[in-house]
């Protein structure tokens, strides 16, 4: 079942809960050594994307000369002071067009009303210097590699190519920043590494960097151990923040290293990437969480629903695929209207559905219809509300004990 008993279970949605390994606070401690010791010998690398992607062809050379691509991204200084530039972090769904045009325009006004240059993604190192050429090159060569590089990925999507066009031609000094581990690092990194060697600039920075890169990825892919990617994303960013002394920078990430009160999203162990980077910067750190954008969406029609001997308009908000989950195949959401005075004192099951669960966005007060359709063609039906009561401090809904 995709549901959850809160006496005796540690899953919902019908995910198991991963194990949670609680880090003592002498190694948190031990980690921010790690990250000053890292920002003043400027030794670390990193990229990014979401999700591994498939091997792609090998692009055309870069059109950039090495002399602009070593001026691409300011070279490291020794740390005197901490950074103290401002830091706005935005929380995306990955791969959705009206959030990228949110952050654009958040971006166009960090460039043009207040002078900003740097912008931090979640991309690898090597990923973003390959943007920083493409910026300056006088073709899209680079941008459709990287984007072959992309497949597989949720930055696989024509618009995300439209994002960073719209970026190179209206804000044209943009610097970007990558501090994710390596990802695609057998297609983008070689890649990158090959170009540099063959510019003569195997012993700059950019080579070391994109070298390191390499290797987080590679080690981050055999045991995908989340804690070291988050831990290596924090470590990333303030070696990228710390070369720009007192100049601000716009980030944009997964919703879930942008929390600055949230632990790493798999695990729960160690505090996620703006929850580190705001203990450090302090209140020099903003994160904004747009990733509810992607649930701001109308129902694809309404039907009608009978609960308990009373039919009411059902909102249906699509299907959610199931295949991979034992005997399940899809889910179906529907939204009761005008149903919660009927059911609220209905007794619940124990068993919840967090918010994030759901395709649309979740507001106290309402009714939920959920079908589950299984590999054998049989449906079970099952209904939530959303109560106001929190499970393990998470929103959700809680399953109505019914009869029908």
């Amino acid at each position: 079942m995709f549901l959850v008993d809160v006496k005796n279970s540690n899953t919902y949605g019908g995910v198991a809960a991963q194990t949670r390994i609680r880090l003592a606070r002498p190694l948190l401690l031990a980690l921010i050594a790690i990250l000053l010791i890292s920002s003043l010998t400027a030794c670390s690398g990193n990229s990014s994307a979401d999700e591994i992607a498939s091997p792609a062809a090998q692009p055309a050379s870069p059109s950039a000369q090495p002399a602009e691509l070593a001026q691409a991204t300011p070279a490291a200084t020794p740390l005197t002071t901490k950074a103290t530039g401002q830091i706005y972090l935005y929380g995306e769904a990955h791969g959705v067009a009206k959030i990228m045009d949110k952050e654009y325009e958040a971006w166009s006004d960090y460039y043009h009303n207040k002078g900003m240059r740097h912008l931090f993604v979640e991309q690898s190192y090597y990923a973003a210097e390959y943007l920083n050429l493409w910026m300056q090159s006088d073709n899209d060569d680079i941008l459709e590699a990287l984007y072959q590089d992309w497949e597989g990925t949720k930055s696989h999507t024509p618009y995300t190519k439209t994002f960073f066009k719209k970026i190179k031609s209206g804000c044209p000094e943009t610097i970007f920043h990558g501090t994710d581990v390596g990802h695609q690092e057998d297609t983008t990194g070689k890649r990158f590494l090959s170009y540099l060697a063959d510019n003569n600039l195997t012993g700059s920075e950019m080579y070391t960097l994109t070298a390191e890169a390499i290797q987080q990825g590679e080690r981050y892919y055999r045991s995908r151990d989340n804690v070291y990617r988050e831990n290596k994303m924090t470590e990333n960013f303030i070696r990228e923040f710390e070369k720009l002394g007192n100049e601000s920078i716009m980030g944009i990430y997964g919703s879930a290293h942008t929390e600055v009160n949230e632990m790493d999203l798999f695990t729960k162990s160690v505090p996620c990437m703006a929850n580190q980077l705001h203990k450090y910067y302090g209140s020099n750190l903003h994160s904004e969480d747009i990733s509810w954008m992607e649930k701001d969406i109308e129902p694809a029609r309404v039907d009608h629903i009978t609960l308990q001997g009373k039919k009411y308009a059902a909102s249906y908000f699509g299907k959610q695929d199931l295949n991979g989950f034992k005997d399940y195949a899809f889910r179906e959401f529907w939204r009761l209207e005008d149903a919660y005075e009927d059911v609220s004192k209905l007794p619940t099951t124990g068993n919840v559905l967090p918010y994030d669960q759901y395709p649309m966005l979740i507001e106290e007060g309402q009714v939920f219809a959920i079908s589950l359709t299984k590999t054998d063609g049989s449906v079970e039906r099952v209904y939530y509300v959303a109560n106001g009561r929190k499970w393990e401090g998470r929103e959700a809904t809680w399953q109505l004990k019914v009869t029908e």
